[in-house]
């Protein structure tokens, strides 16, 4: 199971309600990159035979949640 963050992606950015869309446009300042999700990913797929990655939770340094 992957868990990241806030990751910084294109859904949202259709939304109207002014007060929402500033709280998004706050919380993607302090977003992932797709890259360092696709990382983690990595990191947990390329362990070797015998390691078992059960669960990885990935989250901005930033983020105050």
């Amino acid at each position: 199971m992957i868990s990241p963050g806030v990751v910084a992606t294109e859904l949202g950015h259709d939304i109207t309600n002014p007060e929402v869309a500033a709280a998004l446009t706050g919380w993607r300042k302090k977003s992932l990159t797709p890259d360092a999700i696709a990382r983690a990913v990595r990191y947990a797929i390329e362990q070797p035979e015998g390691v078992d990655i059960n669960e990885v939770i990935v989250r901005p340094t930033a983020a105050d949640m």
